[in-house]
C-alpha cells in the first residue's frame, strides 16, 4: 500500500513538472515559428496543461480501467468548479465578469452534450467522434476570435524571445518524456489501491486521480485570488472542463471504449452539471463569489466525496 501511495504522490508530482515544462518549452517554439499568441494559448498552452488528464485516461484506457478515465475526467470537472473556485474564494472574493457569458453558456452545453451521450451506456468510437467534431468547432471559433483579438506575444505568459534553444529543447524533450512516465506511475498506484481496498476504479478516478490532475488549475486560481486577478480564474476553468470532456474523452474513446458506470448514471454526472449551474447567477450578474459561497462551494464538494465513499462506487 505505501509503495502504491508512493507510486501515486510520485506521478502527480511529475505530471506537474512536466506538464509545466511542455508547456514553457511549446509556448516559445511556437512564438518562434511566428504563430500568433493567442492561438499558441487556445491550442498549445491548453494541450499543455491538460497533458496530465489525457495521458492518465489513455494510459487508463490501455490498462482496462475505462472508469478511471471517466471519473478523471468527470471528477475534474467537479473539483475544478467546487474546490478550485471554492478555495480562492477564501482568500479573496472571486471576481466574475459577463463577459465570461459566452464561454460558460458553452461549458454547459458540452457538459449537457455529453451526459446525453453517456446515456448510451458507453463512449465509444462513434460517441468519440462526436466529442471530437465538437471540439473541433470550438477550437476553430476559439481560434477565429482569438486572431482578432490582436493579443501580442510578450502577454503570454511563459514567453522569452530570449530564451537558448539548448534550454527550450530541454523543456520540451524532458516534458514529453516525463508526462507518460508520471501517468504510468499514477495510473499503476491507483489502480493497485483500488484492487487492495474493494473500491472501484470509478471512485479512485473522481477522488485522487481527479483531484490530482486538478493541481495546476488549483494552483494557478489560488495565485489569481492572492493578485486579486479573479477573472482569470473563471477563464482558467471554464476552458479546462471543455476541454476535459471533448478533447479527452474523445481520444480516450477513439483508444478504446469506457463503460458508463451505473453509479455515474445516478450521481456523478448530475452533481458535475449542479456544480456548473452554480455559477450561473454569479456570471449573469457579474457578482463576486465570497468567502461564504467559496465555505459552501467547500462543504458540497466535501459532501460530496463522503456521499461516494458510504455508496461505495
Amino acid at each position: 500500500m505505501l509503495v502504491d501511495i508512493a507510486q501515486i504522490l510520485g506521478g502527480l508530482v511529475i505530471l506537474l513538472l512536466a506538464g509545466d515544462l511542455l508547456v514553457r518549452g511549446a509556448v516559445n517554439l511556437a512564438l518562434r515559428l511566428g504563430i500568433p499568441a493567442l492561438m499558441v494559448g487556445m491550442t498549445v498552452v491548453a494541450f499543455g496543461t491538460s497533458a496530465p488528464e489525457l495521458l492518465v485516461s489513455v494510459k487508463a484506457v490501455l490498462s482496462d480501467a475505462g472508469g478511471l478515465a471517466l471519473g478523471n475526467v468527470v471528477g475534474s470537472n467537479i473539483a475544478n468548479i467546487l474546490l478550485v473556485m471554492g478555495l480562492p474564494a477564501l482568500i479573496a472574493p472571486v471576481l466574475i465578469g459577463r463577459e465570461s457569458l459566452r464561454d460558460y453558456a458553452i461549458m454547459l452545453a458540452v457538459t449537457l452534450l455529453f451526459i446525453g451521450l453517456a446515456f448510451s451506456g458507453v463512449i465509444a468510437f462513434w460517441q468519440a467522434l462526436v466529442l471530437l467534431a465538437a471540439f473541433a468547432l470550438f477550437m476553430g471559433e476559439s481560434i477565429w476570435r482569438g486572431q482578432r483579438a490582436r493579443v501580442e506575444p510578450e502577454d503570454l505568459e511563459g514567453a522569452d524571445p530570449a530564451l537558448p534553444g539548448g534550454k527550450l529543447a530541454l523543456y520540451l524533450g524532458l516534458g514529453l518524456i516525463g508526462l507518460p512516465l508520471g501517468a504510468n506511475l499514477l495510473v499503476a498506484g491507483a489502480v493497485d489501491i483500488a484492487e487492495t481496498l474493494g473500491v472501484s476504479d470509478v471512485i479512485i478516478g473522481l477522488t485522487i486521480v481527479a483531484v490530482g490532475t486538478s493541481l495546476p488549475e488549483l494552483a494557478t486560481t489560488l495565485m489569481a485570488a492572492i493578485r486579486r486577478e479573479g477573472g482569470v480564474a473563471l477563464g482558467n476553468i471554464l476552458g479546462s472542463n471543455i476541454f476535459n470532456l471533448l478533447f479527452i474523452l474523445g481520444v480516450a474513446g477513439v483508444v478504446g471504449p469506457m463503460t458508463v458506470p451505473e453509479a455515474m448514471l445516478r450521481l456523478d454526472l448530475w452533481v458535475m452539471l449542479g456544480a456548473a449551474l452554480v455559477l450561473a447567477p454569479f456570471i449573469w450578474t457579474g457578482r463576486a463569489i465570497g468567502r461564504m459561497v467559496g465555505a459552501l462551494l467547500l462543504l458540497g464538494y466535501g459532501g460530496y466525496i463522503w456521499l461516494l465513499f458510504v455508496n461505495g462506487g
